[in-house]
């Protein structure tokens, strides 16, 4: 088969396009033939060695769709044909409000999507919503789960209440403004980009704020007074300042810190306003179990930034590290 293989952490440009023998199934396992996959930003990280316990050679990939074509032995609740789409958290465990010690992420160190099959424990799939095309199902995985843990498990969101997320544009934060729209919130957004904040509108967002202007807390403030749940994958120096737009009994739930570290915490803004700042990352099989209910429920889509073949899964990723996609960068691997 055919698969993206990363051998040395020199980034995006040294991903290679190789044959590779295709995966036998084990006990508890299913062998998947994939029609498409998705990037995200933990592909970058990894091109580059700057992952946790990086172990290579390795195909990347967490996120895919595709139809089970092999069982191993014991499988029993997935038949061969079955379409379906992979929840990319491995081995959980047993408490829903954390993961377990052996928790993992497919897609390194074991091999992952960007291949023309894979294969993943039997628990880890479920059935592909029937409103979705391969491309979007395939999407939704590791941020769709990220995006409602964020909002719902662990950001409680309510209906009437207002939501900031900042960093629109990227899979998960698109995700959660999907997310916390459907749950019936007022929902505003922030950007480095006007054009990103004019999209986001378009999708249904009450308003947003351009974070590289100057004066953009206060006109944040101006906008929506206080938001009583913030969304954010950003952290930086920014993230202060997001205290300051914070409801008094508000909360921020922080997902991801792609600017860096947050330089400096003002404690005093936390504590007097009462309100809760929680961390959270990926989610439990619960967690994907209702989103997908979630996403069907509502017939809710992910949006599509821009699709490439599997052999072009380097210029795809040179594109995600550059900050260019609105929405999900998909991987197309047969024709569906």
């Amino acid at each position: 088969m055919k698969a993206i293989v990363l051998r040395e952490p020199e980034g995006p440009k040294n991903l290679r396009y190789e044959e590779v023998e295709i995966p036998k199934p084990k006990a508890d396992e299913v062998l998947i033939k994939l029609h498409y996959a998705a990037l995200n930003r933990r592909d970058v990280f990894i091109s580059y060695g700057r992952y946790p316990r990086t172990k290579l050679p390795s195909i990347l990939g967490s996120d895919g769709a595709g139809e089970v074509v092999a069982r191993g032995e014991n499988v029993k609740n997935v038949e061969e044909g079955s379409r379906v789409v992979i929840n990319p958290g491995l081995a959980w465990g047993d408490q829903e409000a954390h993961p377990g010690p052996n928790f993992h992420i497919l897609g390194m160190p074991v091999d992952g999507t960007f291949a023309e099959y894979v294969v993943v424990p039997a628990a880890q799939v479920y059935p592909k919503p029937e409103h979705l095309t391969w491309e979007e199902a395939a999407a939704l995985p590791l941020a769709g789960v990220t995006a409602y843990r964020a909002v719902v498990t662990r950001g409680q969101v309510q209906a009437g209440e207002t939501v900031l997320i900042s960093g629109i544009g990227s899979g998960v934060a698109l995700y959660a403004l999907q997310m916390a729209l459907a749950k019936g919130a007022n929902v505003y957004v922030t950007s480095g980009s006007d054009e990103k904040i004019e999209r986001a509108i378009r999708l249904g967002a009450a308003g947003g704020v351009n974070y590289r202007k100057e004066g953009w807390v206060k006109r944040l403030r101006e906008m929506i007074g206080g938001a009583d749940l913030i969304v954010d994958g950003v952290a930086g120096p920014g993230f202060t300042q997001l205290i300051e737009v914070t409801n008094p009994g508000g909360r921020i739930v922080s997902y991801g810190a792609t600017n860096g570290s947050v330089p400096e915490l003002i404690m005093r803004g936390v504590f007097s306003r009462q309100m809760d700042i929680r961390g959270t990352t990926m989610g439990s099989p619960r967690d994907f179990a209702n989103m997908l209910e979630l996403y069907a429920k509502h017939q809710l889509r992910p949006v599509i930034d821009r699709r490439y073949p599997l052999e072009e899964a380097a210029e795809a990723m040179l594109r995600m590290e550059q900050g260019l996609n609105f929405g999900k960068i998909t991987l197309k691997i047969v024709d569906s």
